[in-house]
């Protein structure tokens, strides 16, 4: 009797080679929960800070956006933000999610289905994780470009937009998954 073993599928930015990230990604964790999000891109800012940046870009005519990693369980971003460039209102489609403030300072309006809108502030280095039914509008704050990590999980979800935040429904269904090739 032959046992095949798979092994996990993962992808790294061809720019990222600190050994590090593999070990962080524990490709066979299928669904992450938010504070695992949370540790996952607060460690990515704060330990492969050189590369990160080696890959940071900034656009003038749009949000600038780069894939850092995908395995079957995370995904996780790198976003530039140019002061005022913003994000339309959006949930992430019934997937968990993270970010991490890597520079400058991040405006962020948020809701939960059926709660009030709340507005937060973060600062480089500060992060937060949630859980799947938040949707969200963050802008880059201040005369300086910033920059965060985002995660998650499950991965390849679309997000769905609103016109405001006040569009958002009561209980936000969950989107099927966008298959690899």
């Amino acid at each position: 009797m032959t046992t095949s073993l798979v092994r996990p599928s993962v992808e790294i930015h061809p720019q990222l080679t600190d050994p590090l990230l593999p070990e962080l990604l524990h490709p066979a964790r299928l669904l992450w929960t938010p504070r695992e999000l949370a540790d996952l891109t607060s460690t990515v800012t704060t330990e492969l800070t050189a590369g990160l940046r080696g890959i940071l870009r900034f656009d003038e005519d749009r949000r600038w956006w780069a894939r850092l990693a995908l395995t079957d369980g995370v995904e996780l971003w790198l976003l530039s933000w140019l002061p005022g460039q913003h994000t339309k209102p959006h949930d992430h489609g019934g997937a968990s999610g993270s970010f991490t403030v890597l520079q400058g300072e991040l405006g962020e309006e948020y809701r939960y289905p059926g709660g009030p809108i709340r507005r937060r502030t973060h600062a480089a280095g500060e992060g937060l994780g949630f859980g799947a039914g938040r949707a969200h509008q963050v802008t880059g704050l201040g005369d300086q470009p910033a920059a965060s990590v985002h995660a998650y999980s499950p991965p390849l979800v679309a997000t769905r937009e609103y016109d405001s935040l006040a569009d958002v429904p009561a209980e936000i269904p969950p989107l099927p998954a966008i298959v690899r090739s």
